[in-house]
């Protein structure tokens, strides 16, 4: 049964971290490569997308004690979580969906987004990136490492299921389900792109999760 994003996270604490890092492919390799993209200067801001436990600030805090975070995210549960693990640190935590949230102006260095934005429309997501593009400063980048999907066909084939699962269940609201439905590498580039960011560089990937470098 589909659940709504933000049960589906608070329904999954326990055990949430280890669950990512040992059942997520390459888990141990790519929330330390994220965190070696983010900034070093001393109290640099940096905006977490979706930030649920922190999993990519435990290893970016290693490299830069004195961060000032800002994270996001749906789930309640998640954000304690967090400020229980990163106790004593700069850090500034919403509750919301970041589609909604206001972000500011020139605010961030740096912003970062870590298996979070793979159930997103290309469309839904052109808008957040202008948001997100507006917020950095100049020259700040977003990095994001998530999930993409290697081909046209199979980025359908998660919608179309998508959309089967809703109509089955008698689900007709807009409220964001959570279900993988990760773009291509091409159209993710096409939504950074039509957002504003002046560059966008595949960095690295592991199998199907790529981190990608959008420079504003």
């Amino acid at each position: 049964m589909l659940e709504k994003m933000a049960d589906f996270f608070e329904n999954r604490l326990d055990g949430y971290d280890e669950h990512m890092m040992t059942n997520i492919e390459a888990a141990d390799e790519f929330y330390p490569f994220t965190a070696k993209q983010l900034p070093t200067t001393e109290n640099c801001h940096v905006l977490d997308l979706g930030c649920g436990t922190g999993l990519e600030l435990q290893e970016y805090y290693l490299l830069n004690p004195s961060a000032k975070v800002t994270g996001v995210d749906l789930s309640q549960g998640m954000l304690a979580e967090l400020k229980r693990k990163f106790a004593g640190k700069d850090i500034t935590l919403i509750l919301g969906s970041y589609f909604d949230v206001p972000f500011g102006e020139n605010v961030f260095d740096a912003a970062v987004s870590v298996e979070s934005l793979h159930h997103f429309t290309k469309e839904e997501k052109v808008p957040l990136y202008t948001k997100l593009k507006r917020a950095l400063k100049d020259g700040g980048y977003f990095v994001l490492t998530d999930y993409l999907s290697l081909s046209d066909e199979e980025e359908q084939m998660h919608r179309q299921n998508l959309r089967e699962l809703k109509t089955e269940q008698g689900i007709s609201d807009d409220a964001f389900y959570h279900y993988d439905t990760p773009l291509t590498v091409k159209h993710e580039t096409e939504a950074l792109l039509e957002a504003g960011f002046s560059s966008v560089e595949v960095l690295k990937n592991w199998g199907a999760t790529y981190t990608i470098k959008a420079v504003k």
